[in-house]
């Protein structure tokens, strides 16, 4: 099989899957003529004014999102080189346009790397890897606790399960942070794999990192959480506003637990996420529609909208930089 055949294959399978995905969609809950129609009566009756307020500040927490991972880009590359906030910038709104089109966001990887000198870019990955494990463990923390409050609240186990359960995600809690302030662990096991011995000076960068440093990088990354939590309790509260503040928030920390242990594509996200979405919140409304507006909102607004931005940055990529 040939390259080109292999793209050709691997683009058709990305469209058959985006559009089952909002196949599903719709057949679970957008030809339901009652939802739709509830979901017309919560638009009609919505405040434009509040409206306009509410998604200008969902906006600016945008900016304030991607400005906390420009920062956090920013901390982690000190361990090779000094970058400015600008540079930060646009690596990671590069990153951005390229995540768009690759599975699980690993283009991220390559557009940021590509704003270092040519002699840190493989360093720069193994940064980079560290930070992301950093966002990666707060959303498990975060969403498994959530989910042990989700079974608690809406599920009828009888002590033992719900026993097992509670020192399950206790224990899957303690392993993410253990795993995470021990990272040079992983340098130490990658080190035993011989074929991978000559690459050490790449990934020993990301044993460099200290308790304190890590401590940051996971702050920088439960910013970034809640300020996104935060999005999308906003704009679900302007279109569901009986449900309460509380359960929106946990429900939300069960989204992206959820959506974080899934492959995905930016391109597709949305129908996932959305259909994950509309599952999880059918336990305490039955406006699968809102959730599921809420949702693709966010999803516009925190990704497609900055990837468009970052676009312009790709321009300025420099494969073959002079600047060892």
């Amino acid at each position: 099989m040939t390259a080109a055949t292999k793209k050709t294959l691997s683009i058709l399978f990305k469209a058959a899957l985006l559009v089952l995905a909002f196949t599903f969609i719709y057949h679970q809950y957008l030809e339901k003529g009652s939802s739709l129609k509830q979901f017309e009566e919560i638009v009609s009756n919505l405040n434009h004014t509040h409206v306009i307020i509410i998604m200008a500040v969902v906006v600016m927490l945008m900016l304030l999102n991607w400005l906390t991972e420009c920062l956090k880009w920013q901390y982690v590359t000190r361990k090779l080189l000094p970058i400015s906030l600008w540079e930060a910038v646009e690596g990671v709104f590069c990153g951005l346009s390229l995540a768009i089109f690759t599975p699980n966001r690993i283009g991220e990887y390559g557009g940021r790397v590509m704003f270092l000198p040519p002699r840190k870019r493989i360093h720069g990955v193994f940064a980079m890897a560290v930070g992301s494990f950093g966002q990666n463990v707060i959303t498990n923390i975060l969403g498994s606790a959530a989910s042990l409050w989700f079974v608690f609240t809406f599920e009828h186990f009888t002590f033992l399960p719900l026993f097992i359960l509670s020192i399950s995600t206790l224990v899957f809690i303690s392993v993410f942070l253990v795993l995470y302030f021990n990272i040079k662990w992983l340098v130490w096991l990658l080190n035993k794999i011989s074929f991978l011995k000559k690459y050490h000076r790449f990934f020993d960068v990301m044993g460099r990192y200290k308790f304190n440093e890590l401590v940051k990088i996971m702050c920088f990354s439960l910013t970034r959480f809640f300020i996104f939590s935060f999005q999308y309790y906003l704009v679900i509260h302007l279109l569901i506003p009986a449900i309460p503040f509380f359960d929106v928030i946990l429900l939300v920390f069960i989204v992206l637990f959820i959506q974080s242990a899934l492959p995905s594509l930016d391109l597709i996200d949305v129908a996932v996420r959305s259909t994950v979405a509309a599952t999880v919140f059918a336990y305490i409304t039955d406006q699968q529609i809102a959730v599921i507006a809420a949702f693709s909102s966010i999803w516009l607004i925190n990704l497609i909208i900055p990837a468009i931005l970052g676009s312009a940055f790709i321009f300025k990529l420099n494969f073959f930089g002079g600047n060892l």
